[in-house]
Order: structure tokens, then C-alpha cells, then sequence
């Protein structure tokens, strides 16, 4: 079993047009999905589960749009933070705080304080992030410290950037899945999916089920990882 999955939630927009429906329509739809996705990794007793729900690039839609979006994740997270936190979730949200509306800040705060001390699932939520970004705020705390005395150039490892990072004390992900066909990163997790098997999906993110995740996790157990290494008895 993998012990940390990651999903990029890719396609609703695009369900919903196939239904000739609003692009709010399709994320409203695409939440349901993420209820599901959490209630199967805890069936699944999966230690962590990552999310990525906005990117620092989405900024760019229309205004209306994002409108929706945040609220979403306001009504998310007052609807089942109680539930979630009932579960042992821990919850852990990564990406940059910065023009985020102060409320949502605070929304989000919240959750991760009042999970804090859970030990069931950890979900972290990978909003107004991009990998990018999150690899360039960390060299550039690198830096700051090498400045100050506090850090030696020849300190600087792969080890230690991985501490810098937003994802520091997480597992780099076994599995990354992305659904609605697409198959790239999108900015997502770059560093730290260096070494994870990916499973790219052609349906869309509101058809996503608890099933269509434990059928990813069985196509993850097929294969043999070998992190640069042979396979057991190869000798090419």
C-alpha cells in the first residue's frame, strides 16, 4: 500500500459542459468528490492524503469563478471541518498565504489548530499553491540564513531544501493521480515527486469515487519501484 497519495482534481469545468451546465455546477460537483475521496483513504487507512485544490495560476480565471470557488471553500470547511475533525483527520493546507482574503486565512487557521493534535488521516490541502513558487520561497529562506551566519553554503543538500519546503515532515508521495485525461504536473509537487508513480486518469474529477481510488492504489501495487536502482536479481 502506498502511504501518502496525491491527487490533482482536474475536469470540472469540463463535466459540466458535457452536461451543458455552469463551471460553478461542475466544482459544487467536484466537492462531493473530495467528501469521497477522504472517506475512502481513511477506509483505506491511508496515512496521507494530499489535495490540489487551487493553484497560484488560477488566479487568472474570471472573477467569477474564483468568486465561486472561495465559496466553496468557506462552505467546505464550516459544513465538515466538525465531521472531518470527529474522523481524526488532521488537516495541514501548503501554498502561499499571500492575497488570500483575510477571512479565509482565518478559516483555515482554524481548521489546522483545531486538528492539530489528531492522529487519524493527515489531509493537506495544496491551495494558492504552485511548486515553483513554494522551491523559490525555500532558497530564498535558504539564503536569508546563509546571510545571517545561521547556515553554511556547503549545508545545502536535497535533505535540507526538503525541510524548507511547505511539505516539510511529509512523505514524498507514493502515487500521484490526475484525472480528466491530462497528462502533465501542472506545477504540482515537482520536487518532491521525483520518484512517484503517477496514474492519469481519463474521467473527470466529479466522477471520481471512493472506487476509482482504490482501483488507482491496485494499478500503484502492480508496479515494482526501484528508485534509480536494479530490480531484484537484473543485472541491466
Amino acid at each position: 500500500m502506498p502511504q501518502h497519495v496525491a491527487i490533482i482534481m482536474d475536469g470540472n469545468g469540463r463535466w459540466a459542459a458535457k452536461r451543458g451546465l455552469s463551471r460553478s455546477e461542475g466544482h459544487k460537483h467536484g466537492v462531493e468528490s473530495v467528501r469521497a475521496a477522504v472517506r475512502a483513504a481513511i477506509d483505506l487507512n491511508l496515512p496521507y492524503l494530499t489535495l490540489f485544490s487551487f493553484s497560484s495560476e488560477n488566479w487568472s480565471r474570471p472573477q467569477s469563478e474564483i468568486r465561486d470557488l472561495m465559496t466553496l471553500l468557506r462552505r467546505f470547511i464550516r459544513t465538515d471541518l466538525a465531521d472531518l475533525h470527529r474522523q481524526g483527520v488532521r488537516i495541514r493546507i501548503i501554498g502561499a498565504r499571500k492575497g488570500i482574503e483575510g477571512d479565509i486565512v482565518r478559516l483555515i487557521e482554524d481548521a489546522v489548530a483545531l486538528t492539530s493534535k489528531n492522529s487519524g488521516l493527515q489531509l493537506t490541502v495544496a491551495f494558492n499553491y504552485g511548486s515553483r513558487d513554494e522551491i523559490a520561497r525555500a532558497a530564498r529562506r535558504m539564503a536569508e540564513l546563509v546571510r545571517e551566519g545561521k547556515l553554511e553554503p556547503e549545508d545545502i543538500t536535497p535533505q535540507a531544501m526538503s525541510e524548507f519546503l511547505d511539505t516539510s515532515g511529509l512523505p514524498d508521495p507514493d502515487l500521484l493521480i490526475r484525472t480528466s485525461g491530462e497528462i502533465r504536473l501542472s506545477n504540482f509537487l515537482l520536487w518532491q515527486c521525483a520518484y512517484t508513480e503517477f496514474v492519469f486518469l481519463d474521467i473527470y474529477w466529479p466522477d471520481f469515487t471512493g472506487d476509482t481510488l482504490a482501483s488507482a492504489i491496485e494499478l500503484f501495487r502492480d508496479r515494482e519501484r526501484r528508485f534509480g536502482g536494479l530490480r531484484a536479481g537484473s543485472t541491466a
